[in-house]
């Protein structure tokens, strides 16, 4: 029996038994962890909110037959805020299914836990705007996962992108293309002000995501190119506020 320590976030739950829940846990070590947590449904157990949604804490894991077992728990953060509004639930169920949705079983996912990690204390603490929030995260995410959008020049025929309209986002080649190239309408057209917010999402980091207008963050758009490379619709989308 091997017996080891991971900080790790609850991705997924699922009941189990009377009072056991087999748990998803995303470990910037170990990626992906698959896991039954023992009693913990119990009303007076230890480890009762460590295997909600949410949960953050170090998971002390053991391996017997191939399965692994969570024998305790020392619990960092719930992010209960998210619990007190239905926007920011559904907002922040979504970033767990895409997290579940990328990570693998023993592969290092360290900036992937770290931008979930920075995204859902945003969701939980601050009062910023959700599409802005969830567009840097799918941009980052794009990044972290190996098809970073290309968003400066026509990926069909190489010529620079200004920042001059029309222009489109080709989502089967990967970035924008230029309004000589448009040929379907899967190409989807963009404004001046979303290509200039994805560049300077890119560059600056999460700092540009804050406080920045609805309009200028193409949530759909970065959306649709995310589920597309993962090869999956992400189900929980659907509960998004205003129906995106």
């Amino acid at each position: 029996m091997i017996q080891t320590e991971n900080t790790a976030i609850v991705l997924r739950h699922v009941n189990y038994r009377d009072n056991d829940r087999m748990v998803t846990l995303l470990s910037p070590s170990r990626g992906r962890i698959e896991a039954v947590i023992r009693n913990c449904r119990k009303p007076k157990s230890h480890n009762l909110n460590s295997g909600e949604l949410f949960a953050l804490g170090d998971y002390m894991l053991i391996e017997t037959g191939g399965h692994m077992t969570v024998t305790s728990v020392h619990l960092i953060e719930t992010f209960y805020p998210l619990r007190t509004s239905y926007d920011r639930l559904t907002c922040g169920t979504y970033l767990l299914s895409l997290a579940e949705a990328a990570a693998e079983p023993e592969q290092e996912q360290q900036e992937l836990f770290m931008l979930l990690l920075h995204t859902l204390s945003r969701l939980a603490f601050t009062d910023q705007e959700w599409r802005p929030l969830l567009s840097g995260f799918l941009l980052h995410f794009s990044v972290c996962q190996g098809f970073k959008p290309r968003l400066n020049h026509c990926v069909l025929c190489g010529r620079p992108i200004g920042e001059e309209t029309p222009v489109f986002f080709d989502p089967a080649e990967g970035g924008l293309c230029c309004r000589d190239c448009r040929r379907t309408r899967e190409q989807i057209p963009l404004s001046a002000e979303n290509v200039r917010w994805m560049r300077k999402a890119l560059q600056s980091g999460s700092a540009s995501w804050v406080n920045t207008p609805d309009a200028q963050a193409p949530f759909s758009v970065l959306r649709a190119y995310v589920e597309q490379r993962l090869g999956r619709r992400i189900r929980s989308a659907s509960l998004l506020p205003e129906g995106d």
